[in-house]
């Protein structure tokens, strides 16, 4: 979750609880607190253990960190900035639990002369950036970092890199536009490790984009937009090259940033550079290096301090806004010269948060009482009021980099073991449990048939095996050229048309309003009829019931214009108890996972699309879930002090917005606080929760237009709520991290699902907040409309509610009285107004999208802005990082990219004085493209400089001549021309026929050779084809007409993309042993295609050493014809073309 957010915490009549005994959790000290002290809590030792490293970590050695991670320590760059011993508290002051803002709160708007109205009595609305006095709560805030060491900080991060890689240049390169220009300060491959095994290399490459949720084989959608018309193909794989080998530098190690000789030596040629800087660019303006709390780097101002310097407000301090602010101050530094060499100073940024905290709805509040010494590094006994869970760090989640590679922030890995118990307290079995979480799987995937799925973006890609090698294409000049567009590859083209987009049969009338961004999936998810798959799952079928017999959603899902998931789904569950025996216990057991899905979503499952309410699927990251031991909000400390403290400044309630929207370039940007403060902006950043701007708390001046507030209106905000529960000793199995209460419905034993749906989401999963408080700590959750329901119960009704639910659950042992009770009610917080989005039954398919839109100089951030991630704290630190993107385009534009983009290829030709040219000019093309791939420029090595710039078309048909028989270098005391003197290769001079030396008897000659030697020898062997070894590709060729006719028989339909996407379903649920066979035949055909590319090998290096011996016992039989000098300029005419005797470009004129 994101956003900015306080609570409602502690009751009136909880807070007189009994003062903890001293003598309690095995001697250990209690420290008895007030909440004044909330948020203080250092991250000591989390944060030191990876910033203040022991003597033993040795630059450039590997060792474990405090998390069990293998990591490589050391830098080439001293990281000052976080050698830190601690981070100084963020907040000091109590949380103001009665502050709410009046709605009838008079708002401020601009008049039409672009002045604002004076509407508060007795306030003075200041000018410009003049801030009100610093209060306490702002000097507790920015109050120094202090430094434990007296000694030199050590030097962190990747180890120091030979000195050979920087040639003739001593200091270091700050401008990324510099990259480009390096070739003769840095050497190719110094960021590619020699000592590195290829493959190793290629699949660290891989994975590190993969990890940045990037694909490694394909352009992203922002860098085709870039580069699409300007790269030719084998160019392609080229920069997906260099790009993921700056993302495994970074991967490696995002303790220290990536420089700009880093990322040129990420390049295998220097022409390369240019290429290397566009990656370098685009992957920092986007987020995907150099971000979070590590130092970027950055030029030294050379401007006054009085120097004109925009700004940039930012208005929320959750982690959104946060990490935007943190994202936008590196992207300032990294490319400070867009302002330097305007005379002016970088943007400044300023985070404006109307709480006395950071964290938004990430907020550990302290305990009461604390205990010393109950967690690592002497952090505070805390209580996860709002966000608990990072859901999994591995493939792509950007909190993995913060979290652990940076912060180095102690986790618990949480287990997936979970006892459900019933109203009566007794434990569900595992065998009801099961066949019911099978029988609710079935279900949901028979409403995905009715799933709205987003349209694929094709993108330019690069060759697969080049990149799984990390080898960069032959450089063989225009053979990879197209005149044709080089456009992507569009599936979509070969489907059959239909009527209307967005109309499916069988869909809902409700999809055909869908916008061309998305479609409906056509297949279903469920192959067999709903009587099989239920006698699979190991329900008995009802008498009379046949196995073919199924169920049919599609009459109540056409019956609205806006069908919801909860009415599908209670539709299915009453079709199903015609063909099964349900009984009230596994209503119980339904309606718990009805429960666990309104937790997710934050919402009643009446409340959700059937459409889309599962929009964001496919982009879940892998891994156990975790929880952050100490308290999450350690995460925006971090971001707020680390490599310097932010500028946020607190007890900033936004009243009014007044942005430009572009219709006036010179008017004013105004943020208007109610307590009449004004402070002008370049660009405004507004982070506050949906809930907020669906409030109406926050004027817009102009006001918000049409499609930005109907995204805002049609989608939707939930609520979850929490009961926080402090025991002395834990009563529960202190080794499991959670358990499940099964609710009783609203008349005893009823099989109708509507009577569940009140109070199932009552306390119906509870956590084990032990591992990460310190504490013994139970967290029970209240979904759906329970969560509602709490907003307005009392909080005595709601602990002798849950006091009972766990007395009869773990009777006969004895639930004491909580030593503290907390219950959140995030409804009423005004700044969130509930806890994170979900997509209502309105909501459009592009709603998301437009919500991160921004409108003028007015930008958004926030999970609700993230379609890909929402409601997640990773979602919301992804929108920060998305908005910072969108900010620099608003202030420097887009990327600029150097000229030439990929430069001229330098060859080095020994004795080059030895070729004459005699004013003769080899053919170039005039057609060719900047950057193209077959630019050639031949280097002396005595002066070190391009002679020529040759531009030159090859045929299109490689053909091998690496056997042609050679000529001798000297016949008649001359160079002769003629064919290839080595294998045929651009890069030799001997590549080209030189037209003054050159005459028919030669090719003839070079003909006899020629027949001499296949005569005798035959062809050279053929290379042999890679053979195709991909698993899911012999198991496509044997599913295909099985997967074809299930998909037509839903819908005839159904193309090529629809059969694949099913057995991409298959494939994924296949168990181990039906994938064993065709991985199996995959490494036995690897196998195979190993022995005969040896013995390729083998025969080839036979065949070049024999049409050796034949071409010079040829030679010395038959001595080659002396040319004529006169002759040979008469015989000579034509263009000078490449030389072989099967190219069909060769244009000669023989007199």
């Amino acid at each position: 979750m994101d956003g900015g957010s306080s609570l409602v915490a502690e009751s009136p009549n909880i807070r007189p609880m009994p003062a903890a005994p001293a003598d309690i959790s095995n001697g250990m000290k209690v420290k008895t607190t007030t909440t004044s002290e909330e948020d203080d809590s250092s991250m000591s030792s989390s944060a030191t253990e990876v910033f203040d490293r022991s003597e033993s970590h040795k630059t450039g050695q590997w060792a474990y960190d405090s998390n069990g991670t293998w990591r490589r320590h050391g830098s080439a760059e001293s990281a000052t900035s976080t050698a830190i011993s601690s981070i100084p508290s963020s907040v000091d002051l109590e949380d103001n639990e009665s502050l709410e803002v009046s709605s009838d709160f008079s708002s401020k708007k601009r008049m039409a002369d672009g002045t604002l109205k004076h509407l508060l009595t007795g306030s003075d609305i200041r000018p410009e950036i003049t801030p009100a006095p610093v209060s306490s709560v702002e000097q507790s805030v920015t109050a120094t970092v202090e430094t434990t060491h007296s000694t030199p900080p050590k030097r962190r991060g990747r180890p120091p890199k030979d000195k050979s890689a920087t040639v003739g240049f001593a200091g270091k390169v700050r401008r990324a536009s510099m990259i480009s220009k390096l070739q003769d300060r840095v050497r190719p491959r110094s960021s590619i490790p020699a000592q590195l095994p290829k493959d190793v290399f290629a699949s660290e490459c891989i994975e590190a984009a993969e990890a940045s949720r990037l694909d490694p084989y394909a352009l992203h959608a922002g860098e085709h937009q870039l580069l699409a018309d300007m790269l030719m193909h084998k160019e392609v794989t080229v920069y997906l090259n260099i790009r993921n080998a700056m993302l495994r530098l970074w991967i490696q190690n995002p303790l220290c940033s990536v420089t700009i000789e880093e990322a040129a030596g990420c390049a295998k040629e220097g022409r390369f550079f240019g290429l290397a800087e566009v990656a370098y660019k685009w992957l920092i303006r986007n987020g995907y290096i150099n971000f979070g709390c590590t130092e970027v780097p950055k030029e030294p101002l050379a401007v006054k301090k009085s120097a004109k310097q925009k700004t940039v407000v930012v208005i929320g301090a959750g982690v959104s806004g946060l990490t935007s602010a943190r994202q936008l101050e590196g992207l300032f530094a990294q490319n400070s010269e867009h302002w330097t060499d305007l005379g002016e100073r970088p943007p400044r940024v300023v985070v404006l948060e109307g709480r006395t905290r950071i964290g938004g709805r990430v907020y550990s509040k302290p305990l009461r009482s604390q205990v010393e010494g109950s967690l690592p590094g002497n952090l505070r006994n805390t209580v996860e009021m709002g966000a608990m869970i990072v859901t999994g760090f591995e493939h792509g989640n950007p909190l993995d980099t913060i979290i652990r590679g940076q912060l180095g922030l102690h986790y618990h890995l949480l287990t997936d073991a979970l006892t459900i118990y019933d109203t009566d307290g007794k434990p569900v079995d595992e065998e009801t449990d099961t066949i019911n979480t099978e029988l609710y799987t079935d279900i949901s995937d028979r409403t995905g048939e009715y799933r709205a799925a987003p349209q694929q973006h094709n993108t330019l890609k690069g060759d697969d095996e080049l990149i799984d090698r990390a080898r960069d294409p032959i450089a063989d000049g225009f053979e990879g050229f197209q005149l044709e567009p080089l456009f992507p590859v569009d599936n979509a083209k070969h489907r059959k048309p239909v009527l209307k987009r967005g109309r499916r049969r069988n869909a809902p009338p409700g999809t055909e309003k869908l916008t061309g961004r998305s479609r409906v999936i056509e297949e279903s998810g469920a192959p067999e009829s709903a009587a099989r798959a239920a006698k699979t799952m190991g329900w008995q079928l009802k008498e009379g019931v046949a196995k073919n017999q199924s169920i049919s959603l599609h009459r109540v899902a056409q019956a609205s214009l806006h069908p919801t998931l909860g009415t599908i789904m209670d539709e299915a569950i009453e079709q199903y108890q015609e063909l099964i025996d349900i009984t009230p216990r596994d209503m119980r057991l339904l309606n718990w996972h009805h429960a666990n899905l309104e937790y997710a979503n934050a919402a009643p499952v009446s409340y959700l699309s059937l459409s889309g309410h599962d929009q964001d699927t496919g982009n879940e990251f892998e891994g156990a879930h975790s929880e952050i031991v100490g308290g999450y909000t350690q995460l925006p400390r971090g971001l707020m002090n680390l490599p310097t403290k932010l500028d946020v400044r607190f007890d900033r309630i936004v009243d009014s917005i007044h942005y430009n929207d572009g219709q006036d370039p010179d008017l004013k940007t105004k943020i208007v606080c109610i307590d009449g403060e004004v402070i002008e902006a370049d660009e405004v950043v507004m982070t506050a929760p949906l809930g907020v701007l669906k409030s109406g708390a926050v004027d817009f001046d102009p006001p918000l237009p049409g499609w930005k507030q109907g995204a805002i209106d049609r989608l939707g905000f939930g609520l979850l709520n929490k009961i926080v529960l402090l025991y002395d000793e834990p009563f529960w199995d202190d080794s499991r991290d959670m358990f499940g209460l099964l609710n009783e419905a609203d008349k005893q034993d009823s099989l109708n699902p509507a009577h569940y749906a009140k109070k199932r989401g009552r306390f119906y999963l509870i956590w084990n907040a032990s591992k990460i408080s310190g504490r013994p700590m139970l967290v029970a959750l209240m979904a759906g409309h329970s969560a509602y329901e709490a907003e307005q119960t009392d909080t005595n009704s709601l602990l002798n509610d849950i006091n009972n639910r766990l007395k009869k659950t773990f009777a006969p042992k004895v639930v004491p009285a909580p030593k503290e009770v907390i219950v959140t009610r995030w409804k009423r917080d005004p700044f969130t107004r509930g806890t994170y989005s979900y997509v209502a039954p309105e909501t459009r398919p592009g709603d998301y999208d437009d919500m991160a839109e921004p409108v003028g100089n007015l930008h958004f951030a926030g999970e609700a802005t993230c379609g890909t991630h929402p409601a997640t704290v990773h979602g919301a630190f992804l929108s920060g990082l998305r908005v910072a993107a969108d900010v620099m385009q608003s202030l420097v534009g887009s990327i600029t990219l150097p000229s030439p983009l990929v430069g001229t290829q330098v060859v080095k030709v020994a004795g080059l004085q030895q070729m004459p040219m005699q004013g003769h000019q080899l053919a170039t093309t005039d057609h060719a493209p900047s950057g193209a791939w077959g630019r050639l420029s031949f280097l002396d090595e005595t002066n070190a400089h391009p002679t020529s710039e040759i531009v030159i078309k090859q045929e299109h048909d490689n053909i091998n001549l690496a056997s042609v028989p050679q000529m001798p270098t000297d016949v008649a005391g001359k160079p002769t021309g003629g064919p290839p003197r080595q294998s045929v290769c651009s890069h030799d001079r001997s590549f080209w026929v030189q037209p003054e030396i050159f005459s028919s008897s030669d090719l003839n000659y070079e003909a006899g050779i020629m027949g001499s030697v296949l005569s005798q020898i035959g062809e050279r062997p053929a290379k042999p084809k890679r053979p195709g070894v991909n698993p899911f590709i012999l198991y496509t060729k044997d599913i295909w007409d099985k997967a074809k006719a299930h998909c037509t028989t839903n819908d005839q339909f159904a193309g090529r993309d629809a059969i694949r996407q099913t057995i991409g379903k298959w494939w994924r649920e296949s168990s181990e042993e039906i994938k064993a066979p065709y991985l199996a035949a995959s490494q036995t055909a690897q196998q195979e295609a190993d022995v005969v590319r040896k013995e390729w090998e083998i025969n080839t290096q036979k065949w070049d050493h024999d049409a050796r011996e034949i071409r010079k016992r040829y030679v010395r039989d038959r001595p080659p014809p002396v040319q004529q000098g006169a002759m040979a300029g008469a015989s000579a005419v034509g263009l000078s073309k490449r030389k072989t005797n099967v190219s069909n470009c060769v244009v000669l004129e023989h007199l």
